[in-house]
């Protein structure tokens, strides 16, 4: 027989305080894990080599790891330094030199931030002349009038080229970073300081032709330095110290992808920066790989990693040509511990 209205409603009322008993009894559930958020600032614009950590994030491959990764443009490698040593970031992309400078200059800073993964093992500063100039090697820059701004990673690694190749009396003009190449070409100065992929390319778009390009890379030249890395504050590291080694992993994946797809990984970045020239940052993503992450150093090393006395050698060089307040002290900048393995590192692989 079917139950009335009244008699339904009575059986609610038993049940109501029979339910909640059954729940109290029930152990609590965990709130659903969080994913991770992490606020990470590249060195530079969004150029060919920002695809290195875009393509991990549009490939799904930090929510993998329950991250949440914000990716944004930087304005030079000093700027990303100090925004991750003040909380402002918590990772971030940047010359190594950068980051022995503001340890050596801040010893009491209370986040320093600390390399975790090498990403460009050499180098890529290097000076640009024109042939015209008649400059070819080294030692032809001695007496010369070079440019660069004051920032830029060539110009303040300077001295250290200038020493391994006997380079003297040079005089320097500062300038904005869009002027450098414009001021070659217009003959005001003799040559210039960059990242090879970078001055190389914005001559060509001023209208040289690459053969009229001469090109002095500083890791051909008797300069070991390392280029950039993969930075985290101190703070940080110790909060989550398993994000950090989550992050290493899911970039690494996304670096294996950029190597095997170079065309691909750039359309990540026109997706960022839609005036970007994709053919322009393709080029510049390539040369970036070859000069920089696919060399002999690096697979030799490690991707990844560095060489110990190659790392206290930069930290002695950085301490003489920056003129630190304190030595750079090599244990205290760099941390190999939240990388992934060696066979995760290999990107070598055919």
């Amino acid at each position: 027989m079917p139950s009335t209205p009244i008699a339904a409603r009575r059986l609610t009322l038993l049940a109501a305080p029979l339910f909640a008993a059954l729940l109290g009894l029930l152990p609590a559930l965990p709130a659903r894990a969080q994913d991770t958020p992490i606020k990470f600032q590249l060195d530079w614009r969004f150029e060919g080599p920002a695809a290195l950590f875009l393509v991990p994030a549009a490939k799904g491959y930090y929510k993998a790891e329950k991250l949440s990764v914000s990716v944004d443009a930087g304005n030079g490698s000093g700027g990303t330094v100090t925004r991750v040593a003040s909380g402002t970031y918590d990772m971030g992309f940047a010359d190594l030199a950068a980051l022995m400078e503001f340890h050596a200059n801040n010893p009491t800073a209370p986040n320093k931030p600390v390399a975790v993964m090498m990403v460009y093992n050499n180098t890529p500063a290097a000076v640009l002349a024109l042939k015209k100039s008649g400059i070819r090697t080294p030692a032809d820059l001695s007496g010369k009038k070079l440019g660069a701004p004051v920032f830029d990673a060539g110009r303040r690694a300077w001295p250290i080229f200038a020493k391994a190749n006997a380079v003297k009396d040079v005089a320097w003009t500062a300038m904005d970073p869009p002027l450098r190449e414009t001021m070659l070409v217009r003959g005001d100065i003799d040559a210039i300081t960059g990242f090879s992929f970078t001055s190389l390319l914005n001559l060509e778009a001023r209208g040289v032709k690459t053969e009229d390009i001469v090109m002095l890379p500083y890791a051909r030249h008797g300069v070991k330095l390392y280029g950039n890395v993969i930075i985290a504050g101190e703070d940080f590291l110790k909060k989550n110290p398993e994000a950090v080694k989550a992050f290493l992993r899911a970039f690494t994946k996304g670096v294996k992808d950029v190597i095997a797809d170079p065309k691909a990984a750039v359309a990540e970045v026109k997706a960022r920066d839609g005036i970007a020239n994709a053919d322009l940052e393709l080029r510049r993503l390539k040369l970036a790989l070859e000069q920089t992450v696919l060399t002999p150093d690096a697979k030799a090393e490690g991707f990844g990693e560095v060489d110990a006395s190659r790392l206290a050698l930069m930290a002695s060089q950085v301490s003489d040509a920056f003129a630190t307040k304190e030595r750079v002290n090599a244990a205290a900048v760099w941390s190999g511990a939240y990388l992934p393995g060696a066979a995760e590192r290999n990107i070598f692989k055919k």
